[in-house]
């Protein structure tokens, strides 16, 4: 089972990188954008694997997704 978890483009770097922020973390990651079908910019949230941004998230789902990983992780610190 894979769980996706948002990242925001903190940062376009050269060579179609991006630096990456983690969910609601301060998790930092570089990837690649290259297999993105469409041009990404600073603060738009993206699904990684293996070091690649896979596809763009709508804001608004992102917020959804990660309010619900919020709740998650809330309920089984209880």
């Amino acid at each position: 089972m894979c769980l996706a978890i948002p990242a925001k483009i903190e940062e376009l770097l050269p060579d179609a990188m991006a630096r990456v922020r983690v969910g609601n973390s301060e998790t930092y990651l570089t990837t690649s954008l290259m297999l993105l079908p469409e041009k990404a910019e600073v603060g738009d949230f993206v699904i990684v694997h293996a070091g690649f941004a896979l596809q763009k998230v709508p804001h608004d789902e992102a917020q959804v997704t990660l309010a619900a990983l919020k709740e998650f992780t809330d309920a089984a610190a209880t």
